[in-house]
């Protein structure tokens, strides 16, 4: 019970020196403004996606404005040879900041980590599931002779 109390109380105190500290320093997106300001993206962005997620796959409803790719496309820093560093690599955009709050970074178990290099490069059948979400159901039309 003591050893409870004790372990509580730390995490407690853990989450208050956490709170106090200063937010991490974040690489600047490539846009001139971000889709909301900066404090209500800090606190809600998680809010957004899951909305975006249930418009796009429940309704079928795909917007741009709170889309994972969209942050990805302006988050994401590239090398000196031009290639991407994916968004959720160690002192990346949103690594840095999910570890400063201590909060798991799943989204890139499914999701693209860089921007895309368009369905071209996909092969057939991914081809094919990205039409039907970029439709909103059923496949898309195959040009003749594929």
């Amino acid at each position: 019970m003591i050893l409870r109390l004790a372990v509580t109380g730390l995490g407690a105190i853990m989450a208050v020196a956490a709170a106090l500290a200063d937010p991490p320093e974040l690489p600047r997106g490539r846009g001139d403004a971000c889709v909301a300001p900066t404090d209500v993206m800090r606190r809600e962005h998680m809010d957004f996606l899951l909305h975006q997620r249930d418009r796009t796959v429940h309704e079928g409803i795909r917007t741009a404005r709170f889309s994972l790719s969209g942050c990805v496309d302006c988050h994401v820093q590239q090398n000196v040879d031009g290639s991407y560093i994916p968004v959720d690599a160690p002192e990346q955009f949103c690594d840095t900041c999910h570890r400063y709050a201590s909060v798991k970074l799943d989204c890139f178990e499914c999701h693209a980590t860089t921007p895309s290099t368009g369905l071209s490069a996909l092969a057939p059948g991914a081809r094919d599931f990205a039409g039907i979400l970029s439709f909103g159901g059923g496949p898309r039309p195959r040009p003749a002779g594929e």
